[in-house]
């Protein structure tokens, strides 16, 4: 039943990333579809997170009764279903409108399947988020070569995403019946209000949001600069979101046991100096070979940090880790949702380079505010007594529940 579940959840964090490496591939074939700006493209990113962001928030509580298991029985299929109207949107007018529709769907799924990862993580009482999020990387390399393959054939955007949506929803109605229950909801108080999150939950939110706008400025654009920036044809643009996956896999099929050996803080604090260094390479690359191989050491160095988030925000509020991944998740989804808007409105104004270098700055971001994330409630080996004197934030999470140490 456990190993079932841990199955499911992967196949699902696979499936969502397969739809997401496909929406990415192919983001060029979407700006030739409609003959679109940088901006342009950067606005149907904005209402896709806008979606996402509004979706997450409105139903935070509707997930906190309902559990991850129900959401995601509804939201994956209606997430393909969404996808198949991006897919045959005639009009720009019209795709901001399925783009949308996308977000809202896709968005639900993503927090809904992050908690159902705390819940098997907590089952398991060992770190494991790092592997479910491996799953993402699986299907969001699976979808980006997906995405090569079809425009090496010629395949428009239209076609490629809408043989990814209609094999998608017969997945997600079997993966439905994999999951388990949340934990039971708290009780309500006496004045009929239910416990306020911890504000642990906000604090790794913060971290969320920086860590999400990396990731999503790098995948959102990483085509584009290799297409428009380098002069790679369609199809050897699209290798840089594939490669970068690839790279993300491999790092998180071992982040759970770094995170074990090392700890959480330093984790985080070396996948931004890291996150750094390897996104000035993709930045001062000469040609497209070298910027593909930066986004690939990038993927290697950044990929701990949004499972660790999570992670943290479903041991921080054990009671109620669909309500604390909601939170998490939005202010995640900000951060992907500002992270390629800013990316593209910096490229107007400057360059394409100069644009997707904004994510330097974010890195280092990282490491900063690795320093002060509350750890409270985390499941790591007796390595992390090695890690550096708490600081003082990290008071904060002590209502959450102590560290706690597991094999």
């Amino acid at each position: 039943m456990l190993f079932r579940a841990r199955l499911g959840t992967f196949l699902t964090f696979a499936l969502a990333g397969l739809l997401m490496g496909v929406w990415v591939a192919r983001m060029p074939a979407l700006a030739g579809k409609f003959d679109t700006s940088e901006s342009e493209i950067g606005i149907v990113v904005l209402v896709w997170g806008l979606g996402a962001l509004v979706a997450m928030q409105g139903l935070r509580t509707v997930m906190a009764r309902a559990g991850s298991r129900t959401m995601l029985r509804v939201a994956l299929p209606l997430t393909a279903v969404s996808y198949v109207l991006v897919a045959v949107a005639p009009t720009y007018g019209l795709l901001l409108a399925a783009v949308a529709l996308f977000g809202m769907a896709f968005g639900i799924t993503d927090i809904a399947m992050n908690a159902q990862g705390t819940v098997v993580e907590q089952a398991y009482r060992r770190p494991i988020m790092n592997g479910m999020h491996a799953g993402w990387c699986v299907g969001a390399m699976s979808g980006g070569l997906f995405g090569v393959g079809t425009a090496a054939a010629g395949l428009g955007f239209t076609h490629a995403v809408l043989a990814a949506a209609l094999l998608s929803l017969p997945a997600g109605l079997v993966l439905g019946r994999t999951f388990l229950p949340d934990p039971a909801a708290p009780p309500v108080s006496a004045t009929g209000r239910r416990a306020r999150l911890p504000i642990a939950i906000y604090l790794i939110g913060a971290l969320a949001f920086i860590a999400f706008m990396t990731e999503g400025a790098i995948a959102d654009w990483s085509g584009l600069l290799l297409h428009q920036e380098l002069g790679a044809t369609q199809a050897v643009a699209a290798l840089g979101y594939p490669a970068f996956e690839l790279a993300m896999l491999i790092g998180r099929l071992g982040g759970d046991r770094i995170r074990a050996r090392v700890g959480t803080r330093r984790l985080l604090m070396g996948a931004g100096i890291g996150t750094a260094a390897t996104m000035t390479l993709v930045v001062l690359a000469p040609g497209a070979p070298t910027a593909i191989a930066g986004f690939f050491l990038t993927g290697l160095v950044v990929c701990t940090v949004v499972p660790v988030t999570i992670s943290l925000a479903g041991t921080a509020a054990p009671d109620r880790p669909g309500a604390a991944v909601a939170q998490v998740g939005a202010m995640g989804y900000g951060g992907l949702l500002l992270g390629p808007v800013l990316v593209g409105f910096l490229a107007d104004a400057t360059s394409l380079r100069a644009g997707v270098g904004v994510t330097i700055v974010l890195a280092l971001l990282i490491t900063l505010g690795a320093r002060y994330v509350p750890l409270g409630g985390t499941v790591e080996t007796a390595a992390h007594a090695t890690e550096p004197a708490p600081a003082a934030g990290e008071a904060l999470s002590g209502a959450a529940g102590r560290e706690r140490v597991a094999a």
